[in-house]
């Protein structure tokens, strides 16, 4: 097993085949063996930590079982949260394991995870009028960032159809403010979810919003929506949204987003050392801005209807700052959009020609540049996270896409 003082944040240990003895390990201290495993997910902090999760197939006492297991390591000592799950010690290396879903800083997450307990929530809270069962329960993840946060939906079967229901499984120090934010959208009259149920255990259980995700609509043979639509729902936002707390915006990490990048493929280091440059030299001087702003503001968070906005998800980061990290994450996140036939290609480059020169409009149009070129950077991290087959090829393909966001600039 490769040493703590050569593998600082254990990336190497837990994207290698070394990891195998240790899932062994952990899976045999469980009281199963480890049959096969894969690599499933990857959150490297270069020189700080790395968390991993993996598809395993275990045989148990009870029988064979497809399973997820979690590992984190990190340069700096066990944290708090490390003390949930279980510690295995190799030499100068500590390292966290678990079982999903027991993910030690998400305790909800066994709750939200099955049918039976779900049925029990929705039934104490009354969340649908009527007793719930758990067979009338089917159960989705639609994300999981392991140790941070997951989302689960819930279809509710009921005599007038399926009713969806959105479960939001966070840290302990994160359900509070969220509610907060939750309750402050919706009292001035902009289309946050509403809040169901907030559990002991830190879940929120929200109402499904109306209209499509304007992920999907973006391929839709007419506009779903103007681009002044998009700007008017970010300035609906009320004015108090400016005094919560701060959340940075991607550009500030943007260093640490090149980072991890080079770090997963070197070749692209001298590209995201221009990159980083030409960013932090352009938007020198600017200030941190004190507008209200949605703050991971993009066409996954969005639902439209009939032209308008209908919902805005993910409202956790709302807080002060400029317009034009809002207006920039989305144009980011259009600009990297990844393996799309040409017809959905060219709806999406329509979108941009449409809804940019509006956005220059309302905010300056070479920062709006310069922030989306760091924002796709920070995308730039997903698809190696993420472990997508060719993730070398689409990391490549959206660091092409910052660099055109600064050309662009001027």
């Amino acid at each position: 097993m490769t040493k703590g003082g050569h593998d600082p944040d254990g990336s190497t240990l837990l994207t290698s085949g070394e990891v195998a003895n240790l899932l062994a390990t952990a899976v045999a201290h469980g009281g199963g063996s480890l049959v096969a495993w894969q690599l499933d997910h990857v959150d490297s902090h270069p020189y700080r930590s790395t968390t991993a999760t993996y598809t395993a197939t275990i045989d148990w006492p009870f029988g064979r079982r497809e399973e997820l297991l979690g590992v984190s390591t990190r340069a700096g000592g066990r944290t708090d949260g490390d003390e949930q799950a279980v510690i295995f010690a190799d030499g100068n290396r500590e390292v966290a394991v678990w079982l999903y879903p027991r993910d030690p800083e998400l305790p909800g997450l066994i709750r939200a995870a099955f049918a039976e307990t779900v049925a029990a929530v929705l039934t104490e809270h009354q969340v649908v009028g009527a007793p719930v069962v758990p067979s009338q329960v089917s159960l989705e993840v639609i994300g999981y960032r392991p140790r941070r946060r997951a989302v689960l939906r819930a279809s509710v079967a009921g005599p007038h159809g399926n009713q969806d229901l959105f479960i939001k499984v966070l840290r302990r120090q994160h359900l509070g403010p969220t509610l907060q934010r939750h309750e402050l959208l919706c009292a001035a009259g902009v289309p946050a979810p509403e809040v169901a149920v907030a559990t002991h255990d830190h879940l929120l259980v929200l109402r499904e919003l109306p209209g499509r995700p304007l992920a999907e609509a973006i391929f839709d043979p007419v506009a779903p929506c103007t681009a002044e639509a998009l700007v008017e729902v970010l300035d609906a936002m009320p004015a108090s949204v400016a005094g919560l707390s701060r959340r940075p915006p991607w550009t500030d990490s943007v260093e640490q987003y090149a980072a991890m990048v080079a770090a997963a493929l070197p070749a692209l280091e001298p590209r995201l050392t221009w990159l980083v440059g030409q960013i932090r030299s352009g938007l020198a001087g600017i200030a941190q801005g004190d507008e209200p702003t949605h703050g991971d503001f993009h066409e996954g968070q969005l639902f439209v209807a009939e032209g308008r906005i209908s919902g805005i998800l993910d409202i956790d980061t709302i807080g002060p700052g400029r317009r034009a990290d809002d207006l920039a994450c989305l144009l980011a996140h259009l600009s990297t959009v990844q393996r799309m036939n040409p017809h959905q290609a060219e709806r999406v480059s329509d979108l941009i020609r449409t809804w940019v020169p509006v956005f220059d409009l309302r905010v300056d149009p070479v920062e709006l540049r310069l922030r989306a070129a760091a924002v796709a950077i920070s995308l730039a991290t997903g698809p190696y996270r993420g472990q997508e087959p060719a993730w070398e090829h689409e990391t490549s393909m959206i660091i092409d896409a910052a660099e055109r966001l600064v050309h662009s600039a001027g």
